[in-house]
């Protein structure tokens, strides 16, 4: 691989400067592809793109920047995106800095910005080899995710229709699942869900399924997949709450979704029941154990040290199931009612049991 650097100014790169959501975003000429495909959606805030211009406007170094040349003699940005987007921003008069605006500088202020002098690696070689050496250089700064570096590997038709789906900022799947997911569509997060629950159904990993439809013409079929989750979500539980954002939807969808004898208003007098049992510790549990009967998803509320320590002295260290006596460290404190069947995590339902005891009932 061949790597050289180079000196650009703000004023070469900024030169045919386009920020199109469709198009996406190109600068020096229109030879520069300043957000490739791989690559995330602009992350920084107003007061970092301001340090950018201020490290410019004091004459400071930036940091160096990451260049890819293509075989059709273009380049690809590597790494350096968002200072990138920052000063071309800046020009382009998208944000003010100390009340001024770029078109507002005097005409010496402007000259100094536009001649400020970059220092940037420019790479030729495989994909492979690109790829390899991204990896490196991303272990600086802020780091991509693991969906981004799919995106990057797995580049093509597919992943440029599923960040239309899923990774824009009010994108279809984020507008429909808003209420329900909790997943950051810039950092590619809603993405990597709707893969998550797809590849639990087919049974294969992330990685397999981004490589198997990679040039698929479009990521339609994912699409339509998420959204019968979210209709199956919205028809079977009626009622909005906010922990509804914790549950693996796709995961419960995968294996009830077909299930015709589910009722919506049954199963909601059933959250709200749960839902106002203080026993009940993970209230977004409540979802899955309703459909599982999974009592493990709840994390029923455990007895206090005090009330362990009671129950022992009370049966004088026997436990009531084998009859042998036990030190109070080797018993477990047990639901003489059990949960499930209306006991409650109070004094008087506490007893303690040897930890071979409890498995058996537990088994039971």
């Amino acid at each position: 691989m061949k790597i050289e650097l180079h000196n650009f100014t703000i004023r070469d790169i900024f030169n045919g400067y386009v920020n199109d959501e469709e198009e996406g975003v190109f600068g020096y000429g229109g030879k520069l592809n300043i957000r490739p495909k791989y690559q995330r959606e602009f992350v920084y805030k107003p007061e970092q793109q301001r340090a950018v211009i201020n490290t410019i406007t004091r004459d400071l170094p930036l940091n160096v920047m990451y260049w890819c040349k293509s075989d059709d003699g273009n380049f690809e940005l590597m790494d350096g995106q968002q200072r990138t987007l920052s000063f071309c921003s800046y020009c382009n008069g998208d944000f003010s800095v100390e009340d001024k605006y770029f078109h507002n500088l005097p005409t010496d202020q402007k000259e100094q910005i536009l001649n400020y002098r970059l220092f940037v690696y420019v790479c030729e070689g495989t994909d492979s080899e690109k790829l390899d050496w991204f990896k490196i250089i991303n272990i600086a700064g802020e780091k991509l995710t693991a969906q981004e570096l799919r995106n990057a590997v797995y580049a093509g038709p597919w992943t440029t229709s599923a960040k239309r789906y899923f990774a824009k900022t009010g994108c279809v799947a984020s507008k429909l699942s808003e209420k329900y997911v909790k997943a950051s569509t810039i950092r590619q997060e809603l993405l990597e869900k709707a893969l998550e629950w797809i590849c639990d159904k087919e049974g294969c990993e992330i990685e397999d399924y981004m490589a198997r439809h990679q040039h698929d013409p479009d990521a339609s079929a994912l699409w339509s997949y998420f959204r019968n989750v979210i209709d199956w979500v919205q028809a079977k539980f009626i009622k909005t709450r906010s922990e509804m954002k914790q549950v693996a939807w796709g995961s419960l969808y995968n294996k009830y979704g077909e299930d015709a004898s589910l009722d919506a208003a049954k199963l909601e007098a059933r959250i709200a029941e749960l839902m106002a049992d203080d026993d009940v510790t993970n209230k977004a549990g409540i979802y899955d154990y309703v459909l599982t009967g999974n009592e493990r998803k709840l994390s029923i509320r455990a007895f206090r040290p005090r009330e362990q320590r009671t129950a022992y002295e009370r049966q004088k260290g026997i436990c009531p199931r084998c009859g042998k006596h036990f030190e109070f460290e080797q018993m477990q404190a047990d639901h003489i009612t059990p949960w499930a069947k209306g006991g409650k995590t109070i004094p008087e339902n506490c007893q303690m049991l040897c930890a071979e005891c409890n498995r058996r009932k537990s088994d039971a």
